[in-house]
């Protein structure tokens, strides 16, 4: 048989669904405000084929930069040779969802807004920098009554 170079040419397992979620699509899959300026992910829902993003889309992550009432507008960075272009996709909203990338960042920020407030209350300085972990304190073992063992590899034995 020739070769297919079609449009969803394999993409079996990247368009499946996951196991035990197969069959209608969740109604709070619509309910899900978006804006302009939201980090997405985005990621092909098979039981939707209307507005579905080509394969080379799927797992990435892009900007939303126009809303309509049943889709989005991405834009994604896709690396061309040696530049980088800025493409913009309409997706329907099944086929994204809010990315949890800066969940991490923003925690950080609370908790050093946090951190300095309560300084600023105490009249201290802190410093809010991440600190590299720094290597473990040495240690001494004591062979008080923890004698020394030599260990050696048991021999091979076939029970045959």
């Amino acid at each position: 048989m020739p070769h297919s170079f079609g449009y969803r040419a394999r993409t079996r397992d990247m368009f499946k669904r996951g196991f035990k979620e197969h069959g209608p699509i969740k109604l709070s899959t619509y309910l899900v405000n978006f804006q302009i300026g939201d980090i997405v992910d985005i990621k092909a829902n098979a039981a939707q084929q209307k507005g579905m993003p080509h394969k080379y889309y799927h797992g990435r992550t892009g900007i939303i930069y126009n809303v309509t009432p049943r889709a989005v507008g991405v834009i994604i960075n896709k690396v061309v040779g040696n530049r980088y272009i800025e493409k913009r996709v309409n997706l329907r909203v099944e086929h994204i969802r809010h990315s949890k990338c800066r969940q991490e960042f923003l925690d950080r920020v609370q908790r050093n807004h946090d951190a300095h407030a309560e300084a600023r209350t105490k009249g201290e300085r802190v410093s809010l920098k991440r600190q590299p972990v720094l290597p473990r304190s040495a240690r001494t073992v004591s062979i008080k009554d923890n004698a020394p063992q030599t260990m050696t590899p048991v021999p091979y034995e076939t029970t045959i």
